[in-house]
């Protein structure tokens, strides 16, 4: 009985990781620096051209639909700056949800969850303001934000205007 009364205030103590859905955690790469990268892949865009070419020969004009398509735009994959999984916590994401919510892209509320609302949230700011279009945060994006501190090299070039 003892024992059991010790293990209970200990047990609470405990420190839990943050739980980041697998597909995000599947989405970031953590490389021997000790920095995380998402990726991004952007599909090719296509465009799509029907033209009408006259038949050769004498006597009424006659015309045939081409259709053929082009590649306007390859497509890539693109490697970005993330935040490593374990600064996903719930206080973070929340911190999160409500910048997010600040600029009209999250519809509420903040629960401090990574669920499919924020993961569109997040998508829908980083298509906006030229980030990746990935449900990941980019360190870019988290840093618009005003939620991940600029780097010194950002904060001199700030000063400098």
């Amino acid at each position: 009985m003892f024992r059991l009364l010790l293990a209970l205030p200990l047990a609470a103590c405990a420190v839990t990781l943050p739980q980041v859905p697998a597909f995000m955690a599947a989405e970031i790469e953590t490389r021997e620096n000790g920095r995380c990268y998402g990726r991004d892949i952007t599909p090719a865009v296509l465009e799509t051209v029907q033209e009408q070419l006259r038949e050769p020969g004498d006597g009424p004009a006659r015309y045939r639909s081409v259709t053929r398509q082009r590649i306007v735009q390859e497509r890539r994959e693109v490697a970005f700056e993330t935040l490593c999984p374990p600064a996903f916590t719930p206080s973070f994401v929340e911190t999160l949800q409500r910048a997010l919510v600040t600029r009209g892209f999250h519809p509420g509320p903040v629960t401090g969850q990574l669920d499919q609302r924020s993961f569109d949230a997040v998508r829908a700011f980083q298509r906006a303001t030229g980030g990746p279009d990935s449900p990941v945060l980019s360190l870019a994006s988290a840093q618009r934000l005003g939620i991940v501190a600029l780097t010194p090299e950002q904060l001199e070039i700030m000063n400098r205007r």
